[in-house]
């Protein structure tokens, strides 16, 4: 196997600290002084490793394993072997990626390609840009005019901010990203490749043929968001589109003029969101669905992945399906068109055999 790691081993850190920090109670106190430098799956994690367990389907895995330390819920901390030190919490996976951001932090945020530490020879950057200190610009990127960029922000090599855009502190711009016409806050990660603030798709018929529509807004993107690899949010016509705060997006997705997407949500990818569709708070969208222009999805509310959402969706409800419903409803439906189907193909084998 190819021993070959991109991400260096924390130096160690001990259970009883580590514990605290994720809070989990250690079960046995003779493990407090046990060193873990790294994380892995609990299938072959070993020593050193500290890994996680979530239900029982993994309890053949767990009662196997050589990790030095396991996350568990109290349910399964029977089950976790001797020498094993087990980590007691009632959410096991949540505790794991605390740990993870402890001891392989580089896996959690985007790292720069060189070792710039200021602004590289070969970047341009107009005289009226604006960049407080510690601003890091990788080679080749681009910065317009009156763009303005807060302190801790690396702007990655190849990629290009628009003028007047404004982007707040401690964020990351990966390589080849784009950014205009946006107004962006703190803590911030856009991966490779992401466009924001690129024109809105909006044309209206005329005699001759299609007429563009002007695209005047913005695109504000709040603090603590991060977007996918190659996703697109565009700006707005008249209003913004904007994205709230502590929001994730996947690779792959497409976010259009004038959406309004709340707080804390998680959008899967290859979802695609329609002109001037309002998502509230914490909404939760499964890869591939669709989300119709000019509909409000409320607080709270899932999607299921491929969907497609022809109506507002109320606060807290789960849908799914194409058109998307409730979710009971969607699978009641599919039940009876599976019932139909088999039905029909079991006529016509025993028709066939009659024939014989």
């Amino acid at each position: 196997m190819d021993t070959i790691c991109f991400f260096t081993p924390h130096e160690g850190i001990s259970l009883s600290d580590l514990s605290g920090l994720c809070g989990a109670e250690l079960a046995n106190p003779a493990f407090a002084d046990r060193q873990v430098t790294g994380i892995a799956p609990l299938s072959r994690a070993g020593g050193g490793e500290i890994t996680f367990a979530v239900s029982r389907a993994a309890v053949a895995d767990l009662k196997k394993s050589r990790a030095a330390a396991v996350f568990v819920t109290s349910q399964f901390a029977g089950d976790v072997p001797e020498g094993v030190a087990a980590l007691v919490t009632a959410a096991p996976q949540l505790a794991f990626a605390l740990a993870g951001a402890i001891l392989v932090p580089a896996a959690v945020r985007p790292v720069q390609l060189t070792s710039e530490t200021g602004i590289a020879a070969t970047a341009t950057i107009d005289p009226s840009a604006r960049l407080e200190d510690g601003v890091i610009v990788e080679a080749g990127a681009v910065i317009g005019a009156r763009a303005e960029i807060g302190a801790g922000t690396v702007i990655s090599s190849g990629s290009t901010i628009g003028p007047g855009t404004r982007i707040g502190r401690n964020c990351h711009v990966g390589p080849s990203a784009t950014v205009q016409h946006a107004l962006i806050g703190n803590n911030v990660i856009l991966h490779p490749g992401v466009r924001i603030g690129q024109d809105g798709f909006g044309y209206v018929p005329g005699p001759a043929g299609l007429v563009k529509v002007p695209q005047i807004g913005r695109v504000i993107i709040q603090d603590g968001v991060e977007i996918g690899a190659n996703s697109t949010v565009d700006r707005g016509a008249l209003d913004d589109t904007v994205i709230g705060e502590g929001t994730k997006i996947d690779n792959l997705v497409q976010i259009a003029h004038n959406v309004r997407i709340g707080r804390n949500c998680i959008i899967v990818s290859q979802v695609g969101i329609a002109g001037s569709a309002t998502l509230g708070d914490r909404v939760m969208i499964g890869g591939a669905a669709g989300v119709n222009g000019h509909l409000t999805v409320g607080d709270g509310a899932q999607i299921a992945a491929r969907s497609g959402v022809a109506g507002n969706v109320p606060p807290g409800a789960r849908w799914g399906g194409v058109p998307a419903r409730p979710i009971s409803a969607f699978l009641r439906d599919a039940a009876a068109a599976n019932a139909r189907a088999f039905g029909r193909r079991g006529k016509k084998s025993t028709d066939s055999s009659g024939d014989m």
